[in-house]
């Protein structure tokens, strides 16, 4: 069981959610059973347990068999000396009795790969989920960009029918008009920028999932994150999956080393053997001895001791090697423990500064909106010019973009803080639709196989192609926030210019 420093509701857990729609919960639920990075780090890591296997076979009995048959065309000599045909057959069982605690080390050092293989797999699985709700949000934030830019561009147009319309009886001047023309092309482009932009978002998304997104709702809140950098840190340095499985293979490479050292020591082994052999009639024919023994067999028990005194330096070299390579781990599990740091201080920084933002945004988007109702009224009268209102307009949208994007990366903050400190896993999400993977029942299967002929498992696709999905569009699935709506001032003082003050 993992020690929780953090008191964690399912983040996903609700049961409100409209079954109609595609919340995050399901997307999460589906790229946890169909995403090929996460399988297949599931099958690296059910190969992965096969070490401890191999590394227990070094130390068991093994038993081999011979047989052959053997037929002398040319002989020199007689048939006593040098029969026709020979068969022999022999069976023996050689068992390893002390090799230096190579096999022990080795079997330690597996076990040891298979728990840091196990942090591992957690770590995919995170980084998986994260990458899901990144592609999730961005969809989102997508969809609303380009209905704001759609929104824009509507407006835009019908402030350049208007300035056609006002410069028809004299109110607006050619300049006027070309103003409206230069920003509403440009909002255009805006406008297939960012349907482009939502078409690539989708296509991520299914490459993630593996299914195309339909209406999205929005994601749920999150947890209560740590009211501070240095307190996420702490719990990132002890649950962070990443960091655990460094440290795992750095404790593996220990036995490494004590393994390499084992080659210098003797080694015992006990030999059992029976051994059978048969003239097939062909020993002593033809001479007047009358030998009639055609056949035979033989036990022997024997003992072997093998002490290594010079192998060409083999075993300095492989020892120097497990060192280094000790050195190596303790590196990289040192630069593990700096990325979590990392990744927790700056995800934190992140999801502050983004509700922040959020506040901020929000705080602008009302006030933009009020300042263009402003300039609106303003240019009914002569006060301001269409410039005025084409940069009112461009300002709100500015800020609206600002909003919906900020929410995005306060959402995807918050969940790679999670995730660092090692709570953005399946166990903590509370997916449905089944069982969650337990990568500790292939492991207790496999660790104490022996037989050579057991049947296996024959690899099989798990995650599904994406070819037949259809290539994605920019179309809008869900309304715009209620915030982020602008109404297009149809007045008809902006339209054609009745009532506004002559000069």
């Amino acid at each position: 069981m993992r020690r929780r420093s953090l008191p964690l509701l399912p983040l996903l857990a609700l049961a409100s959610t409209p079954l109609s729609a595609e919340t995050l919960r399901d997307a999460l639920a589906q790229a946890y059973r169909n995403n090929p990075t996460l399988t297949a780090q599931r099958a690296a890591q059910r190969a992965n347990d096969e070490n401890v296997p191999i590394a227990r076979a070094g130390g068991r009995p093994v038993l081999s068999t011979s047989t052959g048959v053997t037929e002398n065309f040319l002989r020199g000599g007689n048939s006593i000396t040098n029969p026709e045909r020979q068969l022999t057959a022999s069976a023996g069982v050689t068992l390893p009795i002390y090799q230096g605690g190579r096999v022990k080390y080795g079997v330690r050092a597996a076990e040891v790969r298979v728990e840091a293989g196990v942090a591992n797999l957690r770590g995919v699985e995170a980084s998986t989920f994260t990458d899901v709700v990144g592609a999730y949000n961005n969809v989102l934030r997508d969809e609303a960009i380009v209905a704001l830019n759609a929104q824009n561009v509507r407006v835009l147009d019908t402030n350049l029918r208007a300035s056609r319309d006002r410069f028809e009886v004299g109110d607006l001047t050619r300049t006027d008009v070309a103003q409206s023309q230069a920003r509403l092309s440009l909002a255009r482009a805006q406008l297939q920028s960012a349907q482009a932009t939502l078409i690539s978002s989708r296509e991520n998304y299914v490459r993630l999932v593996g299914a195309p997104p339909g209406t999205l709702e929005q994601p749920p809140a999150l947890p209560k994150l740590p009211d501070s950098a240095d307190a996420a840190v702490e719990i990132a340095l002890q649950e962070n999956p990443n960091l655990l499985a460094a440290r795992k293979v750095r404790e593996a490479t220990d036995y490494d080393v004590k393994v390499a050292r084992a080659n210098r020591l003797p080694q015992l082994g006990a030999t059992v053997s029976q051994n059978y052999f048969n003239y097939l009639g062909t020993f002593g024919s033809g001479s007047a001895l009358g030998l009639g023994g055609q056949s035979s067999t033989a036990t022997a028990l024997g003992a072997s001791i093998n002490l290594p005194i010079f192998q060409g330096g083999r075993v300095a070299a492989q020892l120097r090697q497990a060192q280094e390579l000790r050195g190596q781990a303790i590196e990289q599990a040192t630069a593990a423990e700096r990325q979590v740091v990392a990744q927790a201080r700056s995800a934190y920084a992140v999801w502050r500064s983004s509700l922040e933002v959020i506040a901020s945004a929000e705080a602008a988007v009302n006030a933009n909106k009020l300042s263009l109702e402003g300039v609106r009224a303003e240019n009914s009268v002569g006060t301001r010019t269409i410039l005025d209102i084409l940069n009112a307009e461009q300002e709100l949208l500015n800020s609206q973009v600002t909003l919906v994007t900020a929410r995005r990366d306060a959402y995807v903050a918050g969940f790679s803080l999670l995730a660092a400190m090692g709570h953005a896993e399946a166990e903590d999400l509370g997916l449905d639709g089944g069982a969650l993977y337990d990568p500790s029942v292939n492991y207790r299967a496999t660790r104490g196989r022996f037989n050579d002929f057991a049947r296996t498992r024959a690899a099989e696709p798990v995650a599904g192609s994406t070819a037949a999905v259809g290539a994605q569009d920019a179309t809008v699935t869900r309304p715009l926030d209620p915030l982020l709506e602008s109404n297009v001032d149809r007045s008809p003082a902006l339209t054609t210019g009745v009532d506004r003050p002559r000069p």
